[in-house]
């Protein structure tokens, strides 16, 4: 969606035009490098915390980990919502296609995938147990696909709320995210509720608040992004202070008080499209936008090739350090994806990455 939304603008252009088309461009740029940042601490996340507790030690990483808790998922449901607009006031059909069911598809047919193959392998392909895991996914989601569990309810609560006033909406939002986070146990590593019981629900509470910040307060974020874009030293600055308040909050313990999550998360977020903004400015940052545009494919399949390169480098012994051995292991996880997505791309596995035709509920198209 985002690439396609990306173009560059005719010749016969008037200079107006294109300097709306350079900033629209701008803004896409930020954004991709924005989901970037995000997909690559998640996966930074997994694949230190499975090193971790395979060897049993800590490492460097998992510094950086505890340090971008505060901000990893905000920030990554704060993008998502920025886009929402579009898709919600599209007709209910293609609404649903491009929301739910394309999500629900992705989710099914990828939690089917790792639970045969991890599962399967713990199992011996026990089809019974199988079954009961796949089974029990569409109720409690499984393992890090959880974001694309409730991803379509939160565009659905955008759609279904749209008559309702802003600040209200995002007052009950604020709301349950400090309600669910006041159930949570203090972790160091990963922001969890156990509000209701149900994983999900408590997810969903714990973060819509942070999309709809992203889908309210879009057109705030975006001049937040073109100010610091053209104030790349202030900006700087501004990202110094921020990280050392940050890092102060994660071991002061304050990073875990209900409340002061909604605002570091929302900060945090703010941080991220800042630093993105400004780094949009440089062509070398084109392979962190690039995973940024390709995020839902890192997501839905990174866990199965981090677990085989944390079992392979662990009992290979090539490298000591677990900081490094956590390094590795997350690049190999980001970096499989998207072969595996070139790869299949044009095959009899392209359903893998793309939804075909039978799984659509309106012919495809790019609106």
């Amino acid at each position: 969606m985002l690439a396609q939304m990306t173009h560059s603008a005719p010749a016969d252009l008037s200079h107006a035009d294109t300097i709306v088309s350079h900033a629209a461009a701008r803004r896409i740029a930020w954004a991709d490098l924005a989901k970037g940042w995000s997909i690559l601490l998640v996966v930074i996340m997994h694949s230190t915390l499975g090193v971790g507790a395979q060897v049993g030690e800590t490492g460097w990483l998992h510094h950086l980990v505890a340090f971008a808790k505060p901000f990893r998922m905000p920030d990554f449901f704060l993008v998502a919502g920025l886009f929402a607009a579009a898709a919600v006031d599209r007709p209910w059909r293609r609404f649903l296609d491009k929301r739910v069911a394309h999500f629900v598809y992705f989710y099914v047919l990828w939690a089917a995938i790792i639970i045969l193959v991890k599962v399967g392998v713990e199992t011996r392909g026990d089809a019974r147990v199988l079954l009961e895991r796949f089974v029990a996914s569409l109720h409690d989601p499984y393992s890090s696909l959880w974001f694309i569990y409730v991803l379509p309810f939160m565009f659905l609560t955008v759609r279904l709320t749209r008559a309702l006033p802003a600040w209200l909406v995002l007052a009950v939002a604020a709301l349950a995210h400090v309600a669910a986070q006041a159930a949570a146990e203090p972790t160091p590593y990963a922001m969890s509720s156990n509000l209701t019981g149900w994983f999900a629900l408590d997810s969903y509470l714990l973060f819509i608040v942070f999309f709809l910040a992203g889908h309210y307060g879009r057109d705030g974020i975006f001049g937040v992004a073109a100010a610091a874009a053209a104030r790349p030293l202030a900006s700087g600055a501004v990202l110094a202070v921020w990280a050392a308040l940050n890092g102060a909050a994660v071991v002061s313990g304050l990073a875990n008080a209900p409340g002061f999550t909604l605002v570091a998360g929302l900060v945090g977020a703010l941080a991220v499209v800042v630093a993105s903004a400004v780094l949009a400015r440089f062509s070398w940052m084109g392979w962190l936008a690039a995973i940024g545009r390709n995020s839902l494919v890192i997501y839905l399949s990174f866990a199965l090739p981090m677990a085989l390169a944390r079992i392979f480098l662990i009992r290979s012994g090539v490298i000591g350090d677990v900081g490094w051995l956590s390094a590795a292991t997350a690049l190999f996880a980001l970096v499989t994806p998207l072969v595996a997505a070139r790869l299949v791309a044009g095959t009899p596995l392209a359903f893998l990455y793309a939804r075909p035709a039978w799984a659509r509920l309106e012919p495809k198209s790019g609106a």
